[in-house]
């Protein structure tokens, strides 16, 4: 297949989660999918079954909390010579736990994870991006929020926190890039995401929601993909996706 763009997925884990989905979407889009993880293992395995199926991709080993990591990642982005039109900040992290046994290290790194990662990513992204204006097609940068994003909920402080100044970092990019064409967005997943987390840590819980009562990866993804086809006349900022049972 021959590519005349580029896509940037960040925070990419194993083929049965939305990282990974997204690339195989991007891919299948007829984009050369950059695949960004901290584990040079999966995100190889990533690239080679999207290279598999005709598409084009590569590994992008990045630890989005390090700046210097970043700013060599986007280094290589550029290098392709492919307008940079499609970025998502997917990666994230979660653990449930009572607020007074959350200690300041467990906070902090939930925190560089969830937003500062998104913050750096966001600015090396955008410098790039607005680089290549004269050569992309369209320009989007997502973001992946969840419930957290929106309320915070008992023994998830760490994780609200993070999701909550997050959806507020997408709000400020999105009004200041906005108008400068690059679509900002932010897709809030509110429920359990039928993938390999949940499957391998917590698969009672996932037999009692049933299949209908979680989120299937392949529509998460379609719904992104979606978003980054809008016109530029009728932009969406946040869009929320939830089974259709799910409780809210």
């Amino acid at each position: 297949m021959t590519t005349t763009k580029a896509a940037a997925i960040f925070g990419v884990g194993p083929r049965n989660g939305v990282g990974a989905e997204l690339c195989h979407q991007a891919a299948r889009a007829g984009h050369h999918v950059f695949v960004n993880g901290r584990t040079a293992e999966k995100i190889e395995a990533v690239a080679d079954a999207i290279k598999a199926e005709g598409g084009s991709a590569e590994p992008l080993l990045a630890d989005v909390t390090n700046v210097e990591q970043v700013n060599t990642a986007l280094e290589t982005v550029a290098r392709s010579s492919l307008p940079l039109e499609l970025a998502v900040y997917n990666a994230g992290n979660n653990r449930p736990e009572a607020f007074l046994d959350v200690t300041p290290e467990i906070y902090e790194e939930m925190w560089r994870v969830i937003c500062f990662g998104a913050f750096v990513v966001s600015q090396a992204t955008l410098r790039l991006m607005l680089t290549q204006q004269d050569i992309a097609e369209r320009q989007s940068l997502f973001f992946t929020g969840a419930s957290g994003s929106l309320r915070g909920k008992a023994n998830f402080s760490a994780f609200a926190s993070g999701k909550g100044a997050l959806r507020m970092l997408a709000q400020s990019i999105a009004r200041e890039f906005g108008p400068q064409n690059i679509h900002v967005a932010h897709v809030v997943i509110d429920g359990a995401i039928n993938g390999e987390k949940i499957s391998s840590r917590f698969p009672e819980f996932l037999e009692r929601l049933g299949e209908e009562g979680t989120l299937n990866i392949g529509a998460i993804a379609e719904a992104f993909m979606m978003l980054h086809a809008q016109h530029y006349t009728a932009w969406t900022q946040e869009l929320d996706l939830r089974p259709f049972k799910e409780n809210y």
